[in-house]
């Protein structure tokens, strides 16, 4: 069966490709110490040696919108492009090319329907910033087959935060069912506290800073319980109109473990929002 080496969760700043190849003038001055934690941060991957990546993020209205908006959806496409040309117009975003993983997202469909989960699916996926962000990271040679995951965060009606959990939990075992010698690792990206496009946007750090403490406490413990216990999809209009996305890092909370300390942990406070960084690895993966 397969091995799940790695289970990884972050934000996915759009600002960082353009932040960390920026040169004199125009090089802003936290570059040097984000280029080092995502350095140390992408190590976290490499050490696993994954051959197929598990990719969950949500689309930013590029694809989905109000007339179709599935709430959790898996890509089968043999390949996918990235990104889109607001993104390459605003953040400098590179466009990619990168190879789907057609077996695996069948394997991941078929399963998560037979589990309760009536997942959606597109052939015809074109993927952002959510999933190429973590990959400029973490793998910025773009050289391992993909499968996407994309969850709602953004059009209510919203899945309640512990379906996200149970989502993650199936994922996990789902790839862990996969008849396969293949190594692989599942990688979340979402948001803590977050303002887009409101008064609180572009504070000198995140809109919400105690609701980020607690949010970095949760995930670096593990502490579901605790997490579940607070978190609902009304609190989460309190630390910032777009904090929705923190439902993605829950997710991955769920792929972790209940209880399951994260092995690697960092973080970063930027002039609008705090940047997140967790590595798990499953007993046995680094054999």
């Amino acid at each position: 069966m397969a091995q799940v080496v790695a289970v990884i969760a972050s934000t996915h700043h759009p600002f960082y490709y353009r932040a960390s190849t920026a040169v004199g003038e125009d090089r802003p001055p936290f570059a040097d110490e984000w280029v080092a934690k995502i350095e140390r941060f992408r190590e976290t991957l490499t050490r696993a040696r994954p051959d197929v990546l598990v990719m969950v993020g949500s689309d930013h209205f590029h694809q989905l919108w109000l007339d179709n908006m599935p709430q959790f959806l898996v890509g089968k496409a043999p390949v996918y492009d990235a990104n889109w040309y607001n993104e390459e117009r605003e953040f400098g975003l590179p466009r990619l090319r990168l190879e789907g993983h057609e077996e695996l997202s069948s394997h991941i469909l078929r399963g998560g329907l037979d589990s309760g989960f009536d997942l959606a699916f597109s052939n015809e996926l074109r993927i952002d910033h959510s999933v190429t962000c973590p990959i400029i990271t973490l793998r910025p040679e773009a050289d391992l087959p993909i499968v996407p995951v994309y969850t709602n965060i953004f059009a209510p009606p919203l899945p309640q935060p512990s379906r996200f959990v149970e989502l993650g939990r199936t994922l996990r075992a789902l790839v862990e069912s996969w008849p396969s010698d293949q190594r692989v690792a599942i990688i979340g990206t979402g948001h803590l506290s977050l303002e887009l496009g409101g008064p609180r946007q572009f504070g000198p750090h995140g809109p919400d800073p105690e609701f980020d403490r607690k949010a970095v406490d949760w995930i670096a413990s593990g502490d579901l319980t605790g997490c579940l216990g607070e978190v609902t999809l009304e609190s989460l209009h309190a630390p910032g109109n777009a904090t929705h996305g923190f439902m993605d890092f829950m997710l991955m909370m769920g792929v972790a473990g209940d209880g399951v300390r994260a092995d690697h942990v960092d973080s970063l406070d930027l002039f609008h929002t705090m940047e997140a960084y967790f590595t798990w690895y499953p007993e046995g993966a680094l054999a």
